[in-house]
């Protein structure tokens, strides 16, 4: 009877063990935003009350060595993806008109592993906690795994770069026409290359998008691709942007984001190769 217990006894610690290694790795797999915001500046006066931390939670990851904690070489990114949300027929129809229909057309959060559907319109915000300098190559990409031309698309001759904490770079920028999905025949999504070095690449750049050899992305591949983790801000999707938001990605360089201000939708852990910069993919997906 006494060893029927003692191995019921072992069993229980078990578990017990098990249960709270699972809720370690729950713990270790979520993040908050204050890390990545802490090197904002601080608001000077601060009317609002701020509400604390955002959470995220992992939606994507190719390598457990993102979460040592012990590794000083991690490095973040934030992205925001933004989609148009246009007024509807139910809006109207519920006494919104053209004047007053804010809350219904504008620009919302997504999740970046939303699809799109053609017609749909997109921007994207970037951030850096740290300086640096952005660089964003696309290319069509088709289901049978080939792609298209290859360009760079950010930045080209005239536009600011330069990543620092609480500075956001919308891609296109605001005063130029939004990126529309209009996808060709067999076209799985629109792979966008984003790459940050610690300095200037030195491009000859013009007014327009640019080709980029094969032989060129390659050399940047082999030099800066990271290991990558994905956290998805809860219940991000749907907010609207903020005044604060928009500003803070003109060109004009109004303002920047603070503390008290939205933290990114989507925040990249990375593990650069080097120090002098890091490369990952995302892929803005289409519904088929």
């Amino acid at each position: 009877m006494t060893r029927i217990v003692f191995l019921v006894f072992l069993v229980l610690l078990s578990f017990g063990t098990q249960l709270t290694t699972s809720q370690q790795k729950e713990t270790d797999r979520s993040i908050t935003s204050d890390d990545f915001i802490q090197n904002r500046p601080k608001p000077r006066r601060s009317k609002r009350i701020r509400k604390g931390p955002s959470y995220y939670h992992l939606a994507s990851s190719q390598s457990e060595k993102i979460f040592d904690s012990s590794n000083s070489s991690i490095v973040q990114l934030g992205i925001t993806i933004w989609k148009w949300q246009p007024a509807t027929v139910a809006d109207y129809r519920f006494g919104q008109s053209a004047g007053n229909n804010r809350r219904n057309s504008e620009w919302r959060r997504i999740e970046s592993d939303t699809q799109f559907r053609e017609g749909d319109q997109i921007r994207l915000s970037i951030e850096s906690p740290v300086d640096g300098y952005l660089y964003v190559v696309d290319r069509d990409w088709f289901s049978d795994g080939n792609s298209g031309e290859t360009l760079l698309i950010f930045p080209t001759r005239g536009e600011d770069n330069r990543l620092e904490a609480g500075k956001l770079i919308d891609i296109p920028a605001e005063d130029r026409m939004p990126f529309r999905a209009k996808p060709k025949p067999n076209q799985a999504g629109e792979l966008l290359t984003i790459i940050v070095t610690k300095s200037p690449l030195s491009l000859s750049l013009t007014n327009e998008t640019q080709p980029v050899s094969g032989r060129q992305l390659a050399e940047w591949e082999r030099k800066w691709t990271a290991l990558q983790a994905r956290f998805e801000m809860n219940g991000g999707a749907g907010q609207t942007r903020t005044i604060e938001e928009q500003e803070a990605a003109s060109r004009k360089g109004a303002r920047q984001l603070t503390r008290d201000d939205p933290a990114p939708q989507t925040i990249y852990y990375l593990t650069p190769k080097t120090s002098d910069g890091f490369l990952f993919n995302l892929m803005l997906s289409y519904f088929r």
